[in-house]
């Protein structure tokens, strides 16, 4: 693929614990996302995005990241409550949410030109997005799929540098 492909990057926290779960969800609503890459984490926090194009994510910007990283250690957090954004997207919401906020205010220090989800959204909550409204589904719903599943108990032990275009979507780093 060219470095000049449509698409951006993004940080993201992996929750595998929820990762059939999401790819069979995206698959119902939104399947161009969906990734071939058994690596690319469908289920996950974001922490920084839309983040560089492709051709920007050099080595200089790599050793950046992971000096940024290395500030910050694994924490655990669990995935009980379900909710809706006013754009219709139902999710679980991390608690606590501090150490996804710190991740996402220390990377966007690094990179002040790129805003959490490019500065339109005052509302940064840390959340893994399950499904949407537009397709019918419901807290409700979701709650009963995920059954006796919840709450999840998680650990955010990696950040995941992922690629996102429509029918390209691939994990870049680790």
């Amino acid at each position: 693929m060219s470095g000049g492909e449509v698409g951006h990057s993004v940080l993201v926290v992996p929750v595998p614990a929820l990762e059939d779960f999401a790819r069979a969800q995206a698959l119902r609503y939104d399947a161009a996302w969906l990734s071939p890459d058994p690596a690319f984490p469908h289920a996950h926090v974001t922490v920084l995005g839309p983040f560089l194009p492709l051709q920007a994510l050099d080595a200089a910007t790599h050793e950046r990241i992971a000096e940024v990283l290395g500030r910050h250690t694994s924490f655990g957090y669990q995935l009980e409550e379900i909710a809706t954004f006013p754009d219709g997207t139902i999710y679980l919401r991390p608690d606590p949410v501090e150490p996804f906020a710190a991740l996402t205010a220390a990377l966007w220090a690094a990179f002040p030109a790129f805003p959490p989800y490019a500065g339109r959204h005052l509302d940064l909550t840390p959340h893994v997005t399950l499904d949407m409204t537009v397709t019918g589904a419901t807290e409700r719903s979701l709650r009963a799929q995920l059954g006796h599943g919840l709450p999840h108990w998680c650990v955010a032990d990696a950040v995941v540098l992922s690629w996102y275009a429509a029918g390209a979507c691939r994990t870049l780093d680790r």
